[in-house]
């Protein structure tokens, strides 16, 4: 019987994996091919390299486990399945689908090449709960806004089933005159940033096993009062989910269907609808990346072209260190540094801190978050940064300009997460953590708190900085005179 070759990317899964499902009464190639080149969608930042690695050692352990072998081959990937296509004999080539215009690009001249051949090319939506294309009503006009986007996503036909991890798989022997392969080590993953701090994922389980026990965790201890208690910074109540969803460790289609039944049985419907729009939100950026290929080089609403951006490195480098003086912004940026991730409110406040009190472009943002992100994803990442910045779909409007202070003493009320990840403020009583420049002598010389020594004093005044803002957003708001 000629085998199957299933590619895996970013679906690093056996639960509700449809191209592993497909392939498992026969025997198959499981194979990971590293191509970094820009053909074959965006590079990986050296945070998702180092998560990529962990993902592809994981999965290798559980195909093991379950009677198969994961085989790893490096170079352009369109050549690399070809090659290994015609040198096992292959009858069909099974992948999940992407969203990224070369990416996109790649597969449709793979499926055409493997064709010519007589091998069948099938692709799988293994990422998403609705692809971007259902949206479309034939009219060439997809949703521009999350809200008539989600709306047609919960009225569209019922949600599939998951389907469960085949009992048991089985690989092909490696074919003669293959491309060669190579160990996971050998794709030199984990070569991290010279002072990252060896805490990338901090308290997470990679892998499959891992996603799912996350998942199970969230449904039983965090799901109550998620709708109320997920911006708050210092607590538990997000789902932990997103680098497992970013890398195919749980499927997003097994994670709306697992919330949604718990909170039948629990009644806590509230909170499961914000979780699944949260997934919805996830699927309007791969629409928006879908529609928009350029979408983390060029904003959507065009007059942000025009915006008067400043070039200023050393405000760019005190906020991707976490030294800007605001307690909230730094704490964001330096949990980012040190473990890949940052919580969700924070993101927001940290990312208006740069466009709108620094004025510095949005992209420039969005590249240090794609590189120091554990679960950076060529969709959500652009998508979130024009949301932000005003520039993309749906946007929240540029005047929305948040205060790091009145953020943080709402959603870090006792100043737990300052404390933890800024810790010369940490013996620094409320509600003085979140403004350590109001404090007085004594309660600063009790905490040890120096300001401009110990810590900074704020780069810029939050008033004046959101009077430049303004004032820069008026300047695009004209039309341009010939």
């Amino acid at each position: 019987m000629n085998p199957d070759i299933v590619c895996l990317r970013d679906d690093f899964r056996l639960d509700d994996q449809p191209a592993i499902a497909a392939s498992a009464e026969r025997p198959a190639l499981y194979v990971y091919v590293h191509d970094q080149s820009p053909r074959n969608g965006r590079p990986l930042g050296g945070a998702a390299k180092w998560r990529l690695y962990q993902s592809l050692k994981a999965m290798e352990r559980r195909l093991a486990e379950n009677g198969a072998r994961l085989d790893v081959l490096a170079g352009p990937a369109d050549a690399t399945i070809l090659a290994l296509a015609r040198a096992a004999g292959a009858s069909r080539v099974l992948w999940t689908r992407r969203y990224e215009a070369a990416g996109m690009a790649l597969d449709a001249a793979v499926k055409a090449a493997l064709r010519e051949r007589g091998v069948e090319g099938e692709s799988f939506n293994g990422r998403l709960i609705r692809e971007p294309w259902e949206f479309d009503r034939g009219d060439g006009h997809l949703p521009r806004s999350f809200s008539a986007f989600f709306r047609r996503h919960q009225s569209e036909r019922d949600m599939p089933a998951p389907k469960p991890a085949p009992a048991r798989l089985s690989s092909a022997p490696w074919p003669e005159g293959a491309p060669e392969r190579a160990p996971i080590e050998a794709l030199r993953l984990t070569t991290t940033k010279p002072d990252w701090s060896g805490e990338l994922a901090l308290g997470e389980r990679p892998g499959e096993e891992g996603g799912l026990a996350a998942l199970r965790c969230f449904v039983e201890e965090g799901l109550s009062g998620y709708a109320s208690d997920r911006d708050l910074a210092s607590g538990e109540a997000t789902s932990h989910l997103s680098p497992h969803l970013r890398f195919g460790e749980v499927s997003a289609i097994r994670a709306a269907y697992v919330v949604d039944g718990v909170a039948a049985r629990q009644r806590l419907r509230r909170d499961a609808e914000k979780f699944l729009s949260e997934l919805g939100w996830r699927d309007f950026a791969a629409l928006l990346l879908y529609a928009h290929p350029d979408l983390a080089a060029k904003p959507l609403r065009p007059e942000f072209e025009r915006f008067p951006f400043r070039e200023d490195e050393a405000a760019f480098r005190a906020w991707s260190r976490g030294e800007t003086g605001y307690p909230i912004v730094d704490a964001g940026m330096r949990q980012l540094w040190r473990t890949g991730f940052m919580h969700n409110r924070v993101r927001l406040v940290a990312a208006s801190f740069l466009v709108k009190h620094l004025l510095i472009d949005w992209r420039r943002g969005e590249e240090w978050f794609w590189d120091t992100l554990c679960d950076a994803d060529p969709a959500s990442n652009p998508m979130n940064w024009q949301w932000v910045a005003g520039s993309g779909a749906d946007a929240a409007p540029f005047f929305r300009i948040f205060n790091p202070m009145l953020q943080a003493e709402k959603f870090d009320p006792d100043g737990a997460y300052v404390r933890r990840w800024v810790p010369e403020l940490a013996r620094l009583e409320a509600p003085h953590v979140h403004r350590p420049w109001n404090a007085t002598e004594a309660a600063l010389s009790r905490a040890g708190v120096v300001l401009g020594k110990t810590y900074p004093r704020p780069m810029v005044d939050h008033a004046a900085a959101r009077a430049r803002a303004l004032a820069a957003f008026e300047e695009i708001k004209a039309e341009p005179t010939a």
